[in-house]
């Protein structure tokens, strides 16, 4: 992509903390500025953050990406924020889900390779890959 042309599939991050999921955006849009990345983190109460995951906020950064055009790569950090993703392809209309996808992978290391390919033009499938290809980097790592 070049400067001003936004990518053909956004992310939404989708973590515990805010924190988490702003800091993970953040190294992603490092790497892959010209790509829609939202970040969804918390459970808002009486203006206090929780740590949890929010349905609601997570259907609406969806929501907002495809309205945008783009295909959706969902990330979660811990499994039930993947089960929150997948609450909300359970509330989006078909046509909708059916350009979404919520891949299992890293949080930080599948945000930045799901970014680079689609900052590279890359479709949904295989932006969804890249996220969850990005934990082959430590096969045979050794500590």
């Amino acid at each position: 992509m070049t400067g001003g042309e936004v990518a053909p599939v956004g992310l939404v991050l989708v973590a515990h903390a805010s924190e988490l999921a702003r800091g993970a955006a953040s190294v992603a849009r490092q790497m892959a500025p010209d790509v829609a990345i939202e970040a969804v983190g918390g459970f808002w109460v009486d203006g206090l953050e929780s740590l949890g995951t929010d349905v609601d906020s997570v259907l609406a950064a969806v929501s907002r990406q495809l309205d945008g055009g783009r295909d959706v790569v969902v990330l979660g950090d811990l499994g039930s924020a993947v089960l929150t993703a997948g609450l909300v392809l359970e509330l989006l209309e078909p046509s909708g889900a059916a350009r979404v996808r919520v891949p299992g992978g890293p949080f930080v290391e599948g945000a930045v390779a799901a970014a680079v390919r689609a900052a590279g033009g890359a479709g949904l499938d295989e932006v969804a890959a890249a996220a969850h290809d990005a934990a082959s980097q430590w096969n045979g790592a050794r500590t």
